[in-house]
């Protein structure tokens, strides 16, 4: 039996992803959280061997708890199973230690075909994604200007961005400035956008 956790901030794509799976008769789920800071937690008591981890969380994005769940429990495969198939998310994900990473419409049998995948040690891509993230390719943006950028996405002005992140005013014009360049945008609002489009933040 391969026990499952569910890591989904949506209480009825939980429901309906536990009522998928308990119809395969080698899956158990055992399981479930809302926010991405309880997976490391609840993993550690349920002893899940495979967590099906989505995206878009709160407390913690669902790729930082896949690099907080492989720093603390290397043995639990993660298959990121996202509404959001960009390909920056793709390439964040699998370095932060997931297994695997498929899109939410994939068909209940491929499914549940990819955590057993996974639990056998395998790599489990959606091919299409793996497509698209071959060809975006990496992100752009340095590590300060993505952090400027996501940080932005709340909006507020210059100086609300200084203040969050405790750099000069200055600094933090230049780095959007640096990233707006290399997005290609037009404006601030506008490079937020494309790097959020290409998962990039």
């Amino acid at each position: 039996m391969i026990k499952v956790m569910l890591a989904d901030d949506q209480a009825l794509v939980r429901g309906a992803l536990a009522a998928l799976l308990a119809l395969e008769s080698d899956l158990e789920v055992v399981g479930e959280v809302g926010r991405g800071d309880e997976v490391v937690d609840a993993a550690r008591a349920e002893a899940p061997d495979v967590v099906l981890m989505d995206v878009e969380m709160p407390g913690m994005d669902g790729i930082a708890a896949t690099a907080a769940l492989h720093a603390a429990l290397p043995q639990i495969k993660v298959l990121i199973v996202t509404t959001f198939g960009r390909p920056g998310f793709l390439r964040r994900g699998l370095q932060a230690g997931a297994a695997g990473f498929v899109v939410k419409d994939t068909p209940a049998r491929e499914l549940a075909d990819a955590v057993r995948r996974v639990h056998q040690g395998l790599r489990v891509v959606d091919p299409a994604l793996a497509t698209d993230s071959l060809v975006a390719g990496e992100s752009p943006l340095t590590q300060r200007e993505t952090e400027v950028l996501r940080t932005a996405r709340s909006g507020g002005t210059v100086a609300d961005l200084a203040g969050t992140l405790f750099l000069s005013e200055g600094t933090i014009r230049n780095h959007l400035s640096s990233a707006i360049g290399k997005t290609g945008a037009r404006t601030r609002a506008e490079a937020v956008q494309i790097a959020d489009n290409n998962g990039w933040l």
